[in-house]
C-alpha cells in the first residue's frame, strides 16, 4: 500500500518558458535540473529561439496567442491533472500569454490546493527591462500576486517596487512589500567583498546564500536556481536548506562552467551537482525587516 501512494503522491511540475535549441536557458536548464532531481515535467514552450539572443541576434517565434491559450486549456482539461505538484513559469513571450498561464495555475490548484506555484518574472536585468512594459505590467498584477513564491533577480526587484536597492537594507524591505509573501531574490547585495547571493525573504525570515562572484558568467542561472529551489521544497526540505542547497547547486555549476570557459551552463556534464553539491555556501540568517529598523545580520552555525 506505501508503494501504491507514493505512485499516487502528486510529482509532476508545469514550466512555462523559453526554448532554445542550443543552450542552458529556459526550459532546457528547469526541465533538465527537475527531472534529474525525480520530477516528470510538463514542458510548455513561450517562445523558441535558436539560441539564447545574448549570442547575437536570432529567429524567434512565439505561438499565436489564440493557439497558446487553447493548448492550456488542453491542459486544464487534461485527465492526468491530478499529478501536478507544482507550475512554474519563466520567460513568457508575449503579453497576452499572461492570462493563459494564470487560467492554468487555478486550474491546478483548484485540483491540488496543496500545489505550488513559483513565478520567475523575467523581465530585465541590470541594463534593465527587456520586455515590453505591458508584459512586465502583466506579470506584476496578474502572475505575481497567484504566487507561493517568486525569484526575481535585484533588478526586477527594482522594477517591481519602483525604486534603486543599493543595500541589504532596501533590498530586504523591497522584498517584504512585494507579492508574493515568500520572495527568493536573486543577485542580492553580499556581505563578503567580491561576493553576490540569493537573499530569501518571508513574512517572518530572512536569510543571504553567498558565495563569490564569478566574473561573466553564462545566462541560465535564474532559470536554474527556480527549478531547483521549487524541487528543493517538494522534496521536504525547509526553507534554510532548500536555499544552501539550491546556491550550492547553482554556484558549483557556474564555477565549473567558468573554469572550462564554456559560454553555456553545462548541467549534462555537471548533474551530480544537483543531486549532491560539495561547494561552500555561507548563510546567513538576516535581521529581519519587521523587527528592526537598523540594518544588522547574524551568521548562521
Amino acid at each position: 500500500m506505501t508503494v501504491r501512494a507514493e505512485q499516487a503522491a502528486p510529482r509532476a511540475v508545469i514550466v512555462v518558458s523559453s526554448h532554445v535549441a542550443r543552450g542552458s536557458v529556459g526550459n532546457r536548464a528547469a526541465v533538465f535540473a527537475l527531472e534529474t532531481l525525480g520530477h516528470p515535467v510538463w514542458a510548455v514552450p513561450t517562445v523558441i529561439l535558436p539560441w539564447h539572443p545574448g549570442h547575437g541576434r536570432a529567429t524567434r517565434i512565439v505561438p499565436p496567442a489564440e493557439q497558446f491559450a487553447a493548448f492550456m486549456a488542453d491542459l486544464e482539461r487534461a485527465p492526468w491533472l491530478g499529478e501536478v505538484a507544482a507550475v512554474l513559469s519563466g520567460y513568457l513571450g508575449e503579453p497576452g500569454q499572461v492570462e493563459a498561464v494564470a487560467s492554468l495555475v487555478r486550474a491546478v490548484k483548484a485540483k491540488n490546493t496543496r500545489a505550488l506555484y513559483v513565478c520567475d518574472p523575467v523581465i530585465g536585468d541590470s541594463s534593465g527591462l527587456y520586455v515590453a512594459d505591458s508584459l512586465a505590467t502583466g506579470i506584476r498584477d496578474t502572475l505575481l500576486p497567484l504566487a507561493d513564491i517568486a525569484t526575481p533577480n535585484r533588478y526586477e526587484l527594482e522594477w517591481l517596487a519602483g525604486t534603486t536597492l543599493e543595500d541589504m537594507r532596501a533590498t530586504m524591505a523591497a522584498a517584504l512589500a512585494a507579492r508574493p509573501a515568500t520572495m527568493l531574490v536573486t543577485s542580492a547585495p553580499a556581505m563578503m567583498t567580491g561576493g553576490t547571493g540569493n537573499l530569501l525573504v518571508t513574512a517572518a525570515q530572512a536569510m543571504l546564500a553567498e558565495h563569490r562572484t564569478v566574473e561573466r558568467p553564462p545566462n541560465g542561472l535564474g532559470d536554474l536556481t527556480a527549478a531547483v529551489f521549487l524541487a528543493r521544497l517538494l522534496a521536504g526540505q525547509p526553507m534554510a536548506k532548500a536555499l544552501q542547497t539550491t546556491t550550492a547547486s547553482v554556484y558549483e555549476i557556474l564555477a565549473r562552467t567558468s573554469r572550462r570557459g564554456g559560454d553555456e551552463l553545462q548541467l549534462e556534464t555537471d548533474a551530480q551537482s544537483l543531486s549532491h553539491p560539495m561547494a561552500q555556501v555561507e548563510l546567513r540568517n538576516l535581521i529581519h525587516p519587521s523587527r528592526s529598523r537598523k540594518p544588522g545580520m547574524e551568521s548562521e552555525a
